[in-house]
């Protein structure tokens, strides 16, 4: 700017001097001074234009550095978010979300131990504390109903809630450590159309959890429901492979039990017996044939028992005919073997479209079922019923034995060598079924088993229940 307007002066000046013009010396005491202010302007715009963007500057400097720090703990919780949906330890995974929200929600201003947290889980009807940080002993063994206060909304909702005064709310108020926050926040973990579980967090500062803050938070809800679903599922394949071995090993054992008890004597009596007559054949023939004769009855009843054996373990006519004639021919043999009296009532095409997978883990309920009977119950008439209820299928094995009371029975079970209660449950969830076991000392027992066939049915089923 000043440059420009000496040049202009000179300019000007050269212009009169070529033209032949003296300039007036007053002007030229006029200009001088003009110029002078005019660079003197500049200057001060040019000092007031700096100091006033070195606080722009400043400004923009550290704006820059608090999205570099937001950036940086972003990258930091989508780092720790991966690694949490990598996990399959369910225990871990619980811990890993807790921890997660306390770095999440830790700032300089309060640190994360007077953050109080707590993973709360379904168990039947009601919440447990299945991992917490900050509460007390006592608080660990805490039970919700989940029927009243900040807990019922939540639940009923869907939705995050947000308590003021969790110290006064009817079922939160039961944890010590929530005495001394200001304010608690309830956030659903939603699987589908169910609630999986709540996460709960508390603070003595009633500002603390701010609105970017339950940002976070709910981000953190979202992977943990997926990374415990998939913990779970992980964990129930685990479980399950151990009970199928344990079936097999069940079953193993059930055979050798068998074997010794039924054909390995008899093959031992029989050859003893064979000894006998081989030294009956020289000094009485007569006596000797008729031993011949129960040697030959003791070896077809011990070629039945084997038959039966080999049907129990796999029955062939299951894979050819369906259900309701292997339980027809499971009632033959049973009459014939045992004489056992076992009364098949199925209507006809009763599970004519049900998986033959699924309608071997019936059979294997019913046989399971019946041996009890036979074994425990002292029953003269043992009954097996099919019923249908449009999507789901009813079993009933009923007895007129001698019956049992249930909850003894159950209460001391992990102390009996048996295992038929166990088999019957397990087998029953094996077809998503529910069962149930009525008995009553003196009038007999009967098993039920409710069997959905199809998912929705299934659904339905665990949703809503069963009537006896």
């Amino acid at each position: 700017m000043i440059n420009g307007v000496s040049a202009l002066l000179r300019v000007t000046c050269q212009s009169w001097v070529q033209q032949g013009y003296q300039p007036d010396p007053s002007l030229m005491l006029i200009a001088i001074p003009l110029l002078a202010w005019l660079t003197d302007r500049f200057r001060k715009s040019q000092t007031g234009d700096d100091s006033e963007d070195k606080p722009k500057r400043s400004w923009s400097s550290q704006r820059e550095q608090a999205l570099e720090l937001r950036l940086e703990r972003l990258r930091s919780l989508l780092r720790e978010l991966t690694s949490l949906s990598a996990t399959l330890n369910y225990e871990r995974v619980m811990e890993n979300t807790l921890d997660l929200a306390s770095s999440v929600l830790a700032g300089p201003s309060a640190g994360p131990s007077r953050l109080v947290s707590a993973l709360l889980l379904f168990d039947e009807n009601r919440l447990y504390v299945a991992s917490a940080r900050g509460l007390t002993p006592s608080d660990l063994r805490a039970e919700f109903p989940g029927e009243r206060g900040v807990i019922e909304e939540t639940i009923a909702s869907g939705d995050i809630k947000i308590c003021p005064n969790p110290a006064s709310d009817p079922e939160l108020r039961r944890l010590v450590a929530i005495h001394s926050c200001e304010v608690a926040i309830m956030i659903p973990l939603v699987i589908g159309l169910g609630i999986y579980g709540l996460l709960l967090f508390g603070h003595p500062d009633r500002g603390f959890l701010t609105e970017e803050s339950l940002e976070l938070l709910q981000t953190i809800a979202h992977q943990a429901r997926t990374a415990l679903q998939n913990a779970q599922l992980y964990r129930d394949l685990e479980q399950e492979k151990e009970r199928m071995a344990d079936i097999q090993e069940e079953t193993r054992k059930k055979l050798a039990r068998d074997l010794h008890d039924g054909p390995t004597q008899s093959i031992g009596a029989i050859a003893m017996r064979i000894n006998f007559a081989r030294r009956l054949m020289t000094r009485n023939p007569d006596a000797a044939s008729e031993e011949l004769f129960k040697i030959e009855e003791l070896a077809r009843r011990t070629t039945k028992e084997i038959r039966q054996m080999l049907f129990t373990l796999r029955p062939l006519v299951l894979e050819s005919e369906g259900l309701v004639a292997a339980l027809e021919q499971l009632s033959e043999k049973m009459l014939e073997n045992q004489n056992q009296k076992v009364i098949i009532q199925a209507p006809p095409g009763v599970v004519d479209d049900m998986e033959v997978g699924k309608q071997g883990v019936v059979f294997f309920i019913v046989e399971e079922a019946v041996n009890n009977a036979r074994k425990h119950a002292q029953a003269e008439n043992i009954w097996v019923r099919l019923k249908r209820r449009g999507e789901l299928l009813r079993l009933e094995v009923q007895d007129d034995g001698v019956g049992f009371d249930v909850s003894k029975v159950e209460a001391s079970y992990d102390q009996r060598a048996s295992l038929g209660m166990v088999n019957l449950r397990e087998r029953a969830e094996m077809v998503n079924g529910v069962l149930r076991i009525d008995s009553v000392p003196g009038k007999g027992t009967r098993v039920a088993v409710t069997i959905p066939l199809t998912i929705e049915a299934a659904e339905r089923l665990h949703h809503s229940g069963i009537e006896s």
